[in-house]
């Protein structure tokens, strides 16, 4: 069973994608499930899951933005009100959740391994985050002993499925992923996408949510601080 555990919905502010379109796209790609984890709500997983058929499996997701840096809680059902890292991780326990640490390496106001103490899981591929950076994210998880999974961080349709978690096993139920998860009974699979597709990507998303002039504005920004 393969799943994609990282998408973003219309209800990401920078993000393009239906609920609707997303579940078509996944099936078509011949994903068995996915998670829905927008930025700082669970309403588009919910609206997600309420529009999945064929036995399609929704996992209810949100990405926080937190003091540290974003951090990933799967298998929600209510809201994170929080917005300390610590205070997050255990908002999500408390639901019985997990915490996934998303693209480690990337934008995080502090060093990971400071922080992987208290999460569960590694996001060891991320299609947005450099080839370089997933590596590095990889050898993290596996210095401090961490299950990895794999998500698309998609954003636009062309990104759905581009990495990948793979669970092995004839009769997975639902109720079955996490566990697996848990114990590292997965393995991950794709391709980052090129710069110039993650540019682009980008580049949708932030004009949805800055509009033209701010799109502009980052463009400039890039322009006059590369390293950035």
């Amino acid at each position: 069973m393969n799943f994609d555990l990282h998408i973003h919905s219309i209800y990401s502010k920078d993000a393009i994608l239906k609920p609707e379109r997303i579940v078509k796209i996944a099936k078509k790609k011949g994903l068995s499930g996915i998670a829905i984890t927008d930025h700082d709500t669970i309403k588009g997983a919910l609206k997600t899951k309420s529009v999945a058929f064929d036995n399609f499996m929704v996992i209810v997701g949100a990405e926080v933005q937190t003091d540290k840096g974003e951090i990933i809680g799967l298998f929600l059902n209510e809201e994170i009100k929080s917005r300390k890292f610590a205070e997050v991780i255990d908002e999500i326990k408390d639901q019985d959740g997990i915490t996934v640490l998303p693209h480690p390496y990337k934008n995080r106001q502090c060093d990971p391994k400071d922080l992987l103490e208290m999460v569960d899981l590694v996001e060891g591929l991320n299609a947005r985050t450099s080839k370089e950076l997933n590596y590095r994210a990889q050898n993290l998880a596996k210095n401090f002993g961490l299950p990895i999974i794999a998500g698309s961080d998609a954003h636009t349709p062309f990104e759905i499925g581009q990495e990948q978690t793979i669970i092995q096993g004839w009769e997975v139920v639902f109720d079955d992923i996490k566990d697996y998860l848990l114990k590292g009974k997965a393995a991950i699979n794709g391709n980052e996408l090129s710069y110039y597709l993650r540019m682009l990507s980008a580049g949708i998303g932030r004009f949805r949510r800055d509009g033209a002039i701010g799109l502009m504005k980052s463009g400039i920004n890039k322009v006059l601080n590369p390293k950035k």
